[in-house]
């Protein structure tokens, strides 16, 4: 029997605890907002323990926490030391995420198993993630038991506000500094490389009035109409610059949210939006945010009475690849053809993840675990989120194959 054949037995042996570990954390909410994440990772801590896996706790500053809008913040890192002379792998997948919200036919918290998928609030991205990993590294100990180099689990708390208080906070304080690091994503692809993403938040600024007497008022929805005309405008021409990597296409621009006014019989003093710009790896972010600004200052300047104010929410930077990655594509292309029975693409994702902070620190990097082959068919962000059970039994067997080349442990 190969030392690939035990690693796939013992994942099969232990998989219906897998999946129980993966109900547990489902059962945890982390919805973020609020983002009070603390008591999922006190959860996490636990059943890791009982698996004799000790997590560091490390909560961020409660202040900063609250400056940054969420509630509570506590990320874990797990420590397994091998020996001298191989790489320190890491393995990051993060437990916050939005919101259920309506639609939902099984209990978003429930962890509710139907014909062959695990249903629940980050069932695919990416608490599946922390079961995957985990039974990875806990098949990696039992069966090929390394003697060179280190495998860390970082479960982080802080991807849908950017990943600042998450991995950018571990990396910042210096808690790690790992060679080579596979993040949370799907099983049908490895992903190289991803979108960068600007958030801005646009208050248009009128002079509110009586209806009867709209002329005595300056309409700010109007003016934040011509305004999201132009940067509508401009999104139809992003669709002319293509990018060069496989997965992604080209920018583009969503408004996600508008409020204002103050009643039905009264001309709108202030209206505010808010902005979503993707950018491609090719583009340079901060040319970006100059030319959105540009755009709706120069709308602004042109319609009498109307003022802007503009405040960045987010600036996430492309995700590029980093010379070194190549060992984690060709080793999870290998197995993940082998146990899925089809090749793995390496490609790009229009996505933004927190795993371009570890490409910024120099730390090279890819994308993947369990899930199938979209966003969409995943439900993530959306009802019924799931993630079906056979990929994530293999996504198990790929990572934990995987983490025995790169510790030439196989």
């Amino acid at each position: 029997m190969t030392d690939y054949a035990r690693l796939d037995a013992w994942i099969d042996t232990h998989f219906d605890e897998e999946v129980r570990f993966l109900q547990e954390l489902v059962r945890v909410p982390t919805d973020t907002p609020p983002g009070n994440n603390a008591p999922h990772a006190e959860r996490t801590a636990e059943l890791l323990r009982g698996y004799g896996l000790e997590a560091e706790a490390h909560p961020v500053p409660a202040q900063e926490v609250r400056d940054y809008g969420l509630q509570s913040i506590t990320n874990l890192i797990v420590r397994r030391e091998y020996g001298a002379g191989g790489p320190r792998v890491a393995l990051n997948a993060h437990g916050d995420v939005v919101p259920p919200g309506e639609g939902w036919q099984h209990d978003p918290y429930g962890g509710e198993i139907d014909d062959g998928s695990l249903y629940g609030r980050a069932a695919a991205v990416s608490k599946s993630d922390f079961a995957s990993y985990t039974y990875a590294l806990r098949a990696l100990e039992a069966v090929a038991r390394p003697s060179r180099g280190a495998v860390e689990l970082h479960f982080t708390y802080d991807e849908e506000f950017g990943g600042l208080l998450g991995p950018g906070w571990l990396l910042s304080q210096g808690l790690t500094k790992p060679d080579l690091l596979i993040a949370a994503g799907f099983s049908y692809e490895v992903v190289t490389a991803h979108n960068g993403c600007l958030q801005m938040e646009v208050t248009v600024h009128g002079k509110m009035a009586h209806a009867a007497i709209p002329s005595s008022g300056v309409d700010a929805l109007q003016g934040a109409v011509a305004i999201l005309n132009a940067l509508y405008a401009q999104n139809a021409r992003y669709r002319e610059i293509r990018s060069e990597v496989p997965g992604i296409s080209h920018p583009y621009l969503n408004v996600g949210r508008i409020e204002g006014g103050t009643n039905t019989n009264v001309v709108p003093g202030k209206v505010t939006f808010k902005l979503d710009r993707r950018m491609i790896p090719e583009e340079n972010a901060a040319e970006v945010e100059a030319g959105i600004r540009h755009i709706i200052q120069e709308t602004a300047a042109s319609l009498p009475g109307i003022s802007v104010d503009i405040k960045r929410l987010l600036l996430a930077n492309s995700m590029r690849p980093l010379p070194g990655s190549q060992p984690l594509v060709e080793a999870i292309q290998k197995h993940g053809k082998e146990l899925f029975g089809e090749p793995i693409a390496a490609m790009g994702t229009p996505l933004y993840t927190d795993v371009r902070l570890y490409a910024e620190a120099g730390i090279p990097g890819v994308i993947y675990g369990a899930g199938p082959r979209t966003v969409l068919e995943s439900h993530a962000k959306r009802n019924d989120e799931r993630v079906v059970l056979e990929d994530l039994r293999r996504a198990t067997k790929v990572i934990a194959r995987t983490l025995a080349d790169l510790l030439d442990a196989a």
